[in-house]
């Protein structure tokens, strides 16, 4: 049973939004920031970043497809989601998702990642027999064209898409926030920076996520670690996550200043039901901890190791954190009654629907998938020999 305290009405005892919906936006932040990081390279030509290119775009995929997971487990008729694009209703924000979500996933990144990836289908598909051919054979489309003029309209179309796939990224996520911040009955949501501050996260999630990954794997191949390619992550994670904060602190302070009926509600909240969760977790260790230490490599001269483990902690913390903050924002805007007279607790079941183990399984399958992808799509240099200077319209080996 929930506990409750003081004076609520029924339909606030229990929570109506679980676990589940707080992976919905953590995994679609890890989809933007992924992809936000791929176009630093393509888009604005940080060429430092180029290692971890193709490792972003397939990351971005692999949490895209596994995103509305959890929203299909939380629905009790997920069978019927698919009336939201044969009847679409434009007033509903979540039904717009769909659309939004299709048009990223399909319109958008698997297209990108096509036509950045086509002249390695072909050569594998030449170089390939039985159901491996057809296999490479389906994904190339049956067109083995890499002429120059082929693969330079590849490189075109591809930066288009990464220009367009850009806003696209943040209507992807922003758009969650939008909902949480219109939702004008609950002052813990209710604030026209929830967008925004749902956006920066994202981006320094999935720049986080990217840099660990792209460490791990590293590791895992027994393949030297691109010390500049990292540095300049770190770099731009510390300025993403410096604005991040910022935002954080000027909704805080905002909050202070105008000061209405729900603010010692709120207070009492931060003190109490979520200290552990918000002030330990995601303010001291997730926040003010990783950016003292990504601060640190900014003003201070450390060894490469010295660098690595620093990173490897700061991103660490980085993800904790964000996961905190939006089991903050959708599970602690829900333990406070609209009258701000009454709270109640959430109780985390293990293996039921919206459980712990259902919520682990939707964190571990997008690396699973990515693993998958990697292996038919391998993203890193070394891995591919006969790749050429595709952004040259080479069609030589490398």
């Amino acid at each position: 049973m929930h506990g409750v305290e003081g004076f609520m009405y029924p339909n606030e005892m229990e929570l109506q939004w679980s676990i589940l919906i707080v992976l919905y936006p953590y995994i679609t932040g890890l989809v933007a920031g992924a992809f936000i990081l791929a176009s630093l390279e393509r888009v604005f030509n940080v060429a430092a970043v180029k290692p971890t290119y193709r490792l972003a775009l397939l990351t971005a995929l692999a949490f895209l497809i596994v995103a509305p997971m959890p929203l299909q487990m939380h629905l009790g008729h997920p069978e019927r989601s698919w009336e939201m694009y044969v009847t679409p209703h434009t007033t509903s924000a979540m039904a717009m998702f769909g659309f939004v979500y299709l048009w990223y996933l399909m319109a958008v990144l698997v297209l990108e990642i096509w036509f950045d990836y086509r002249k390695e289908l072909v050569l594998t598909w030449r170089a390939s027999t039985g159901l491996k051919r057809q296999f490479y054979g389906i994904l190339t489309l049956w067109s083995d064209n890499i002429s120059p003029e082929a693969l330079a309209f590849d490189h075109k179309i591809g930066g288009i898409l990464t220009v367009v796939g850009i806003p696209s990224a943040f209507m992807l996520h922003g758009y969650v926030g939008f909902i949480f911040g219109s939702i004008k009955a609950n002052p813990w949501w209710s604030t026209p920076l929830m967008p925004v501050v749902f956006l920066f996260s994202a981006i320094v999630s999935g720049i986080a996520a990217v840099m660990l990954i792209y460490m791990v794997t590293s590791k895992l191949r027994k393949t030297t670690i691109d010390m500049l390619c990292v540095d300049t992550i770190a770099k731009y994670l510390y300025y993403a996550f410096i604005v991040d904060f910022t935002l954080e602190m000027l909704d805080l302070i905002h909050r202070l200043y105008v000061a209405d009926e729900s603010l010692m509600a709120l207070d009492f909240m931060v003190k109490t039901k979520l200290f552990v969760s918000q002030i330990v977790i995601q303010i001291i260790l997730g926040t003010l901890v990783p950016l003292l230490l990504l601060a640190s490599v900014q003003f201070m001269r450390w060894s490469a190791g010295t660098r690595k483990a620093i990173y490897s902690v700061a991103g660490a913390l980085i993800m904790i954190g964000i996961f905190a903050m939006r089991w903050n924002v959708v599970i602690g805007g829900q333990l406070f009654s609209k009258s701000f007279l009454g709270y109640t607790t959430y109780k985390l079941e293990f293996a039921t629907k919206e459980g712990l183990l259902p919520a682990i399984i939707f964190l571990i399958l997008p690396f699973l998938i990515l693993w998958a992808l990697v292996k038919i799509l391998p993203p890193w240099t070394d891995a591919r020999p006969h790749a050429g200077d595709i952004r040259n319209g080479s069609t030589t080996g490398a």
